[in-house]
């Protein structure tokens, strides 16, 4: 399996678990305090991760070039979109949803996310890949259908929709640095997010939580924010935003089946039938293969890689031969063809 596609599996798994285990705490700790805790839970972990990693002897697959300034921009917008905005609309919407519903209405993050990427910035795609995604968007309709209320408007369903968005929006803005180091990405956003969303919850009123609660919200913000967006970097770097987004679709999947093993929930017939149209797009998407002849652009960059078909420039300085290693690097003009996804080396036009 391709490195990209296993990161965004394992991003997939992370995320869509952490969601029946929030839902169990939604009702203790207020929406916007407890999205506070997730991300203060991620952002603390991942940092000490950065610290202990860089007194480590060798860097890994995770250890890459360091955020520039440049990068500033995309990462303050990421953490607005994806760190504030999508938190806090999430456990605002488990309030009013079942937390199976939510599991699987949180495959529009990956239709959305693929929607930005194709229109808006500019990632290629083709007859399969927007086949997968209508199928997925019509097992979305099928399931908000079912959990819309006898009278008035679904707000927990669309409450769980804006925070897809937002978090589309942050996977795009983060595709532009996935280059750059993914812990050090996932730990600033975490902490940033975290801290902020802490000050709204205090003004708002909203009161700590007993110690054992922080510390179940912290291991869970960890586990199911703070490593899946370390994973969910890296396929991007690997895949691009839109592929990734449809690999991640597995997420929800991952969190409706604890649903109903944890909560004991009870789905109706628009469960099923929204689970099968949703796992027809993935795989449709699994099975992409794309091919054609291309040219690379002269870039320099600076990423953990290897001396592979597209790196193979000199080193100005002493090297061991070890590998994964990273530095900034040239890339020479270069036309080839082999199958390949939209990755930070293939942003050409079609």
């Amino acid at each position: 399996m391709p490195a990209g596609v296993a990161y965004a599996f394992l991003a997939a798994v992370s995320f869509g678990a952490s969601t029946p285990f929030a839902k169990t705490l939604v009702g203790a700790i207020s929406p916007v305090m407890l999205a506070a805790l997730l991300y203060l839970g991620s952002g603390v972990g991942l940092m000490a991760w950065f610290c202990l990693r860089a007194l480590g002897p060798a860097p890994d697959q995770t250890a890459s070039a360091r955020l520039s300034r440049a990068d500033l921009r995309w990462l303050a917008g990421a953490i607005v979109f994806g760190g504030i905005a999508g938190p806090v609309l999430l456990m605002l919407g488990l309030n009013r949803t079942p937390a199976s519903a939510a599991s699987l209405l949180l495959n529009m993050e990956g239709v959305l996310t693929s929607m930005l990427a194709w229109f808006v910035f500019r990632e290629n795609f083709d007859r399969r890949i927007f086949a997968g995604m209508v199928l997925i968007v019509a097992g979305g309709v099928v399931l908000g259908w079912e959990q819309r209320p006898q009278f008035g408007v679904p707000w927990g369903a669309l409450a769980i929709v804006a925070a897809c968005l937002c978090w589309a929006v942050d996977n795009n803005l983060t595709r532009k640095i996935s280059a750059s180091d993914a812990v050090q990405i996932a730990g600033i956003k975490g902490l940033v997010a975290g801290l902020v969303n802490l000050a709204i919850a205090l003004s708002l009123g909203s009161p700590l939580p007993a110690l054992g609660g922080m510390l179940s919200a912290a291991v869970i913000g960890f586990c199911g924010y703070g490593l899946s967006l370390v994973f969910f970097v890296l396929a991007l770097r690997n895949l691009g935003a839109a592929r990734t987004g449809a690999y991640f679709s597995a997420a929800p999947f991952v969190g409706a089946a604890i649903s109903l093993l944890m909560l004991r929930e009870i789905p109706g017939s628009g469960f099923w039938v929204a689970s099968i149209l949703m796992a027809a797009g993935i795989w449709l998407h699994l099975t992409e293969r794309h091919v054609h002849r291309h040219t690379h652009t002269a870039m320099q960059h600076a990423h953990a890689h290897m001396h592979d078909e597209h790196h193979q420039h000199k080193h100005d300085f002493a090297w061991d031969g070890s590998e994964p290693h990273t530095h900034t690097h040239d890339h020479e003009p270069i036309t080839h063809s082999h199958a390949h996804v939209p990755d930070i080396h293939h942003q050409h036009r079609h």
